[in-house]
C-alpha cells in the first residue's frame, strides 16, 4: 500500500475514533445515572437532562454554526472541535458541582453539531470516489460501535471506580485523535476538494433525503427507546436476557455499516430503500409477533441493521445530491436525524404511558412506511431531471 493510502487510512481511523467518543460521550451518564446523581447531590432525572438538554444543543446548533464555520479550512475546524471535546470533557470529569458539568456537556454539544456536519465530506476527501462509500462506512461503524463497547465499557469503568473516570479516559483518547488529525489531515482549502460539492447536485432528491431520513429515524427511535417495557411486558423476557439481545442489536449495526458500504457506491437509492423497507418488515413484525420471544429477538437485531446501514447510506447520498457544499447539507441530514431522535423518543413515552408497550412498535412502522414513501418520492421530485434540456440524455 503507498504512503498516501497509509496516511489517508490512519487519518480516517482517527476520524472513526472521533465519531466513537462524540457518541460514547453523549450517552454515557445513562449507565451512570445513579452514582453521578448521588455524587453530585441531584436528582436522577437531571442526570437525565444531562443527555437531553445535550441533543437539543445538537439540534439547534447544528445549521447556524456550520454557516458560521463555513469558510474555515476543515483540518482547522476539526482540530478546533476535537479541542473543545478534550477540554469540556476534562472539565466534565472535573465538575465540582450540576451547573459546571451542565456548561461542559454543552460546549461538548456545540462542538459535535459542527464535527457531524464536517467529519462526512473530510473523511470522503482522503479517498478517491470508488473508495468514498467504504471510507464514510468505517466512520458511522466508529459511531454504532459506541452503544455496543464505549457504553457499556465505560459503565463498568465508572462502577468500578468513579464516574469520573470515565470521561477523564474519554478525554485522553481525544487529545490522540486531535495529534493525528492535526498530523495526517490535509490542509484543504474549502471548495478545492471534489468532495466539497455534490457530485450529482439536486436540491429536490436533498429536501426528500432530509424528509426521509427525519421520519425513519423518527421511527426507529419510538420503538427502541422502549424497547425495554417491550421485550420485558409483552415479549415476556427476563430483564437479565436485556443484556444479550441489546448485544446482538449491537452486533447487526455494525454488520448494517459494513453491507452499506459495499453497496452505496454502485446503489445509492435503491439501497436506502431496501434499508428504510426493511425497518418497516422489521417493527411492523414486531408489532404483529412481538409475543413469540425468538420473533423479538430477530426483529430487534433486524431494526438495529438497518437503522445503521440507513446511517451509513445516508452519509454517501449527501455527497451525491448535496444542491450546495457537502457541509452544509450534511448539517441538515444530521439536524433531521437528532430531529427524528428527539420527536420519537417522545412520540413512543406518549404512546407507552397512553397505549402500552407495543404502541411505539407500529407508530415506528408507520412512520418508517411514510418515510418509504418520501425515498419513493425522490426521483420524482428530482429538480435535476426537471431543469434537463429535453434532448439532454439522463445521466
Amino acid at each position: 500500500m503507498e504512503l498516501s493510502r497509509v496516511r489517508a487510512s490512519v487519518a480516517l481511523a482517527a476520524l472513526s475514533l472521533g465519531a466513537f467518543l462524540f457518541v460514547t460521550v453523549e450517552t454515557l451518564p445513562i449507565g451512570l445515572l445513579a452514582s453521578m446523581a448521588g455524587d453530585l447531590g441531584v436528582s436522577e432525572s437531571s442526570v437525565g437532562l444531562l443527555v437531553t438538554a445535550y441533543g437539543f444543543v445538537v439540534v439547534v446548533a447544528t445549521l447556524p454554526l456550520t454557516r458560521l464555520t463555513a469558510s474555515w479550512p476543515r483540518r482547522r475546524l476539526l482540530v478546533v472541535l476535537l479541542a473543545v471535546f478534550v477540554v469540556s470533557t476534562a472539565l466534565s470529569a472535573l465538575a465540582a458541582g450540576y451547573p459546571s458539568l451542565l456548561a461542559a456537556r454543552i460546549a461538548i454539544a456545540v462542538s459535535q453539531s459542527v464535527f457531524w456536519a464536517v467529519v462526512t465530506p473530510a473523511a470522503a476527501g482522503l479517498f478517491p470516489r470508488h473508495l468514498r462509500g467504504r471510507a464514510l462506512s468505517m466512520v458511522f461503524a466508529g459511531s454504532s460501535t459506541a452503544p455496543l463497547v464505549g457504553v457499556p465499557l465505560g459503565t463498568w469503568v465508572g462502577q468500578q471506580s468513579n464516574w469520573r473516570v470515565p470521561f477523564l479516559a474519554l478525554a485522553l483518547l481525544g487529545v490522540a485523535v486531535l495529534l493525528v488529525v492535526m498530523l495526517l489531515v490535509p490542509e484543504t482549502p474549502r471548495g478545492e476538494s471534489d468532495a466539497d460539492r455534490g457530485t450529482a447536485p439536486d436540491a429536490g432528491r436533498y429536501r426528500m433525503l432530509v424528509v426521509a431520513s427525519a421520519l425513519a429515524v423518527a421511527g426507529a427511535f419510538a420503538a427502541f427507546t422502549y424497547i425495554d417495557p417491550f421485550l420485558t411486558r409483552v415479549s415476556g423476557f427476563d430483564p437479565s436476557a436485556l443484556g444479550p439481545i441489546l448485544l446482538l442489536r449491537g452486533l447487526a449495526g455494525l454488520a448494517g455499516v459494513v453491507v452499506a458500504g459495499l453497496v452505496v457506491g454502485r446503489w445509492g437509492w435503491q439501497s436506502l430503500l431496501a434499508a428504510t423497507a426493511l425497518q418497516v418488515v422489521a417493527l411492523g413484525a414486531q408489532f404483529a409477533f412481538g409475543t413469540e420471544q425468538i420473533t423479538a429477538v430477530v426483529t430487534t437485531a433486524v431494526a438495529g441493521f438497518a437503522l445503521s446501514s440507513m446511517a451509513a447510506i445516508l452519509g454517501a447520498r449527501v455527497l451525491e445530491v448535496a444542491p450546495g457544499s457537502t457541509d452544509m447539507a450534511s448539517a441538515g441530514t444530521s439536524t433531521a436525524f437528532n430531529v427524528g431522535i428527539t420527536g420519537g423518543a417522545l412520540l413512543g413515552s406518549a404512546l407507552l404511558a397512553g397505549a402500552g408497550a407495543r404502541a411505539p412498535a407500529l407508530a415506528g412502522a408507520a412512520l418508517t412506511v411514510l418515510a418509504v414513501a418520501a425515498v419513493l418520492a425522490e426521483p420524482r421530485l428530482s429538480t435535476a431531471s426537471r431543469s434537463r434540456p429535453a434532448s439532454a440524455p439522463a445521466a
